[in-house]
């Protein structure tokens, strides 16, 4: 593990420098400030200080990373976080990765600075040194909606396989026989147990399913609808778009309009995510919804209790089918 003096060597500084860098000194010029920040960052090096304050200075301040601020999933879950925190005496401070593993380093060791009591991670795909030191170290933290491999570190999220197997029921149901999933990003937890689920429950449906109606995409809009244009252009498209979340279903519902389609006579669409507004859309858009509030709620009790030195273990909440009218529900099955 890099020591304080081994900055002061790559940053070409003496260690009272970085020492004051780290204590926000004024008399550091700014460019020597970056110089040290950025040998910090390169040799993954969190001041031992600092990290023992998240287990002895309280702050009444937890931080939260999350992955895209601009995704209505994550916004209701930080209102939900801060919310439960706030009642409880806490402040939270939040960060956007923006589902970047350097972006989420970069506020891991910032928060951290600011001597927050506890974090709560939405992590990306990858197992980054300073998320891992957090948790070797024992420091108070959680993960939330998303887990990482081979990681003892409690969490709270949310499990689809059941509802996702309700879905593809209810379409059998309804007749359709040619479904596709555009699938959030395999690298994430989130993304691959949701296909997983999809590949399970369509076998146990007894529903063929095509290589071709599984797209990978990136919970991102544009992911959605560019993999909606590729579906649509098959030989024999799909009868059901399926979208991995709420973005990457309005992605999809863009180029079924653009088409001059009609849901869902043409091609029927369903989303993992609700958000507010589907139930109003024409037609209202069949959706499998999470606990968001819920799952922001238990993450704060399952940091609190580890601040406190209570017992702390993962939470599991169950998602939940909202069966509207773009699916077809209503028509004469054949």
């Amino acid at each position: 593990m890099a020591r304080i003096k081994d900055v002061a060597v790559r940053a070409g500084v003496s260690v009272a420098t970085v020492s004051r860098v780290l204590n926000a000194n004024p008399s550091v010029s700014e460019e020597t400030r970056n110089r040290v920040y950025a040998a910090m960052t390169e040799l993954n090096y969190v001041p031992n200080a600092v990290a023992r304050s998240l287990r002895t200075e309280a702050t009444r301040t937890l931080g939260l990373i999350i992955g895209d601020i601009l995704n209505p999933f994550f916004a209701e879950l930080a209102r939900a976080v801060e919310d439960t925190a706030r009642k409880a005496g806490y402040t939270v401070v939040i960060g956007n990765a923006d589902e970047r593993a350097e972006e989420q380093d970069h506020y891991v060791r910032t928060l951290i600075e600011q001597r927050v009591d506890g974090l709560l991670i939405c992590p990306t795909a990858e197992v980054t040194p300073l998320v891992e030191q957090a948790a070797a170290t024992g420091d108070p933290l959680v993960f939330i909606d998303r887990v990482l491999p081979g990681m003892d570190v409690p969490s709270v999220r949310v499990d689809g396989t059941a509802a996702i197997g309700e879905l593809v029921g209810h379409l059998k149901r309804l007749g359709h026989r040619r479904v596709a999933l555009i699938s959030g990003p395999l690298r994430l937890s989130t993304g691959r147990e949701r296909t997983d689920a999809f590949v399970k429950a369509v076998a146990e449906h007894g529903m063929e399913l095509r290589p071709e109606y599984i797209q990978s995409g990136d919970f991102q809009l544009a992911s959605g609808r560019a993999l909606s244009a590729r579906l649509l252009d098959l030989p024999e498209p799909p009868e059901v778009i399926f979208g991995g979340d709420n973005l990457m279903t309005l992605g999809a519902l863009d180029e079924i309009r653009a088409r001059g389609l009609r849901i869902p006579e043409d091609v029927a669409l369903a989303s993992f995510d609700d958000v507010p507004w589907f139930p109003h859309m024409n037609p209202p858009i069949t959706a499998i919804s999470q606990p968001v509030a819920e799952l922001g709620a238990r993450a704060v009790r399952v940091i609190l209790d580890r601040l406190h030195g209570r017992p702390a273990g993962s939470v599991v909440l169950p998602a939940v089918l909202v069966p509207r009218q773009s699916c077809g529900e209503g028509r004469n099955v054949s």
